[in-house]
């Protein structure tokens, strides 16, 4: 890593590349659905139809819902059109191209999850009580009650859910930083990214958790490692602010 020149250097040389074609692969369509506990372990992705009819029946709730208790080796994703219109919400599962109809709730959500993992449905009830502790967690921080947002967040932490739980140490890093409690913070962001390597907010959240202790070389190399993992950030406000308040760090250090 170059640290906080790095990531500098990589913002202002950046020009937008021509976007590419995408080809998404083939989903093939099968007669017979093989049970969910023969794919577990092979399954990668798990993409939920977004489409004007499956979204009329919850589809972007499910989408939601699976998003917030994904284990960081399942990505969840929109997609366009399954067919089946009539059954929505519909998802697949790839590899493999698993179908299922009527995912409508969160209770199949949990389903879904526990079939596709192999863990008992139970353990993803837990993840479903730990993603509600965390939406109020957010609600919290929001509105600028870290104190509340951590005990809420803990307490998730607490139930050891099988599913989500780089999400709850990284939200648990903001509450603490908002707290001004830089030490805890940067531990929870340390441990976010070690459930989670690929997650780029996981290192955003270190970033900020060193740039609150002037560590301001470490805090340029883990919002390098951020735009290497989403290097669509380079285009948000809150990214770019971060960015101009490093080098604005960095030039008085140097000075």
């Amino acid at each position: 890593m170059t640290g906080g020149v790095g990531v500098i250097q990589t913002l202002n040389a950046y020009t937008s590349p021509l976007p590419a074609a995408i080809t998404p692969p083939p989903i093939t369509r099968l007669r017979t659905i093989k049970p969910l506990y023969a794919i577990a372990a092979e399954t990668k992705e798990i993409r939920v139809c977004t489409n004007k009819p499956c979204r009329r029946q919850g589809s972007m709730e499910i989408l939601q819902v699976l998003s917030g208790i994904n284990p960081p080796n399942i990505a969840v994703n929109s997609c366009g059109c399954l067919g089946r219109c009539g059954a929505g919400p519909n998802l697949v599962i790839l590899p493999g191209a698993t179908y299922m109809k009527h995912c409508a709730t969160a209770a199949r959500a949990a389903e879904i999850m526990a079939a596709v993992t192999g863990y008992d449905l139970g353990s993803w009830k837990t993840c479903l009580e730990a993603l509600s502790m965390r939406k109020k967690a957010e609600i919290e921080i929001e509105n600028g009650d870290f104190s509340t947002a951590e005990i809420l967040l803990s307490e998730a932490i607490g139930l050891n859910p099988v599913g989500g739980l780089h999400y709850l140490y990284k939200d648990r890093s903001i509450a603490r930083l908002g707290m001004k409690n830089t030490i805890d913070a940067l531990q929870d962001a340390i441990e976010a990214s070690r459930l989670a390597p690929k997650y780029p907010e996981a290192h955003t959240c270190k970033g900020d958790a060193l740039m609150a202790m002037e560590q301001f070389e470490a805090a340029g190399d883990s919002y390098s490692m951020a735009l290497e993992l989403d290097p669509s950030i380079r285009t948000s406000k809150s990214f770019k602010a971060r960015i101009a308040k490093l080098q604005e760090k960095l030039t008085t250090t140097n000075c």
